[in-house]
């Protein structure tokens, strides 16, 4: 084949240290675009950025030469540092749920991250794992969960 064709797509999860809900209403829309500013400074395609309080949901499109690894590293570290100059001793906690998502699923992903505030009336954030690593089709032990 002459030529290369790529639609690598990734929902990236990530929460608050602890989960202490700091992201406040006051900076939630600023941050979600800061973070899309990252995504794009980072060469990936932010189709979606969204969260609560105490956790983000990013939708990406990426290139073949990126890392889902070091991408998270990336957007964590420069988000962190733009976040603790407006919420003093913030930090994101350790790892991330990384789950690939189909072209045909995109646009409900997209939905699904701008009614965030909407769905976590009725679902904590561990179920929302939950549900996402089920989902995924992933084995997990729900008491070793952080």
């Amino acid at each position: 084949m002459p030529s290369t064709h790529l639609c690598l797509n990734v929902q990236l999860v990530f929460s608050t240290k602890d989960r202490v809900p700091n992201i406040n209403d006051e900076i939630i829309a600023d941050a979600h675009a800061y973070i899309g500013g990252v995504c794009r400074t980072l060469g990936a395609i932010p189709l979606q950025v969204g969260g609560v309080a105490d956790h983000v949901h990013i939708l990406l499109g990426i290139k073949a030469t990126h890392s889902v690894a070091n991408l998270v590293q990336e957007i964590k570290k420069h988000s962190n540092s733009w976040l603790q100059e407006r919420v003093p001793g913030f930090s994101w906690q350790e790892g991330y749920g990384a789950f690939s998502v189909s072209p045909e699923r995109v646009k409900g992903v997209i939905k699904y991250i701008q009614n965030q505030e909407e769905h976590h009336k009725a679902m904590t954030f561990e179920e929302e794992r939950i549900m996402l690593l089920k989902l995924a089709g992933l084995d997990f032990d729900p008491d070793k969960l952080d």
